[in-house]
């Protein structure tokens, strides 16, 4: 348990780093010519960082064998819900002005703030449903529920896809991850049916 518990506060640490860096760059206004952008963009790329980590706790436990990693999954999740937030009040607050008005007309505008929220309101019925009496509530509903997470990552990749203008370098590399984490996920689920086909199978009476 003391393990657990180091392993924790160092996790719960480490999250708050992008965060903490971020407030002292604004504080001693480090933040270049547009710190609006700056802090926007910031708070949107460590959103799909802790994803992207969330996401790929399974694969390490599955393969690497660190299995002490899945106590750890529901904070990092959290964590992405948390820059989430960030991104999307660091958008309206610097960003529109806190003009809610304008907000839904920007939603419309532009194709990537609409696929966008979708994501951000799945981060945060998961967030709100994470806990363990919300799984005892739900039963087998919270599993399909939380597969939900696989399309906020896809939304967020889209998210990114459709604000390039010149590089499409951290899309392209953005979407290798995604199609990665979701591409393992796939395989292990196409294995498993596999095994209960042959299971079936053998149990047919010839």
């Amino acid at each position: 348990m003391r393990a657990v518990t180091w392993r924790r506060l160092a996790i719960f640490t480490l999250s708050l780093v992008p965060f903490i860096w971020i407030v002292y760059l604004t504080i001693t206004q480090q933040l270049g010519a547009d710190p609006a952008k700056t802090i926007v963009l910031f708070t949107g790329e460590w959103t799909i960082y802790f994803l992207f980590i969330t996401l790929a706790v399974s694969p390490l436990v599955k393969f690497a064998k660190w299995r002490w990693l899945i106590v750890h999954r529901r904070m990092l999740g959290l964590f992405a819900l948390f820059y989430a937030l960030c991104h999307v009040a660091a958008y309206l607050t610097f960003i529109l002005g806190l003009d809610f008005a304008r907000f839904f007309s920007e939603l419309v505008k532009r194709p990537y703030i609409t696929a966008g929220m979708p994501a951000v309101l799945i981060l945060i019925a998961l967030g709100v449903t994470s806990t363990k009496g919300m799984m005892r509530r739900l039963g087998s509903n919270w599993t399909k529920l939380h597969r939900l997470v696989y399309v906020a990552l896809l939304l967020g990749w889209v998210h990114v896809l459709w604000q390039v203008r010149s590089s499409y370098f951290e899309a392209v590399l953005y979407g290798a991850i995604t199609a990665l984490l979701l591409g393992v996920r796939l395989y292990g689920y196409w294995q498993k049916r596999q095994k209960r086909r042959l299971k079936a199978a053998s149990a047919t009476p010839k």
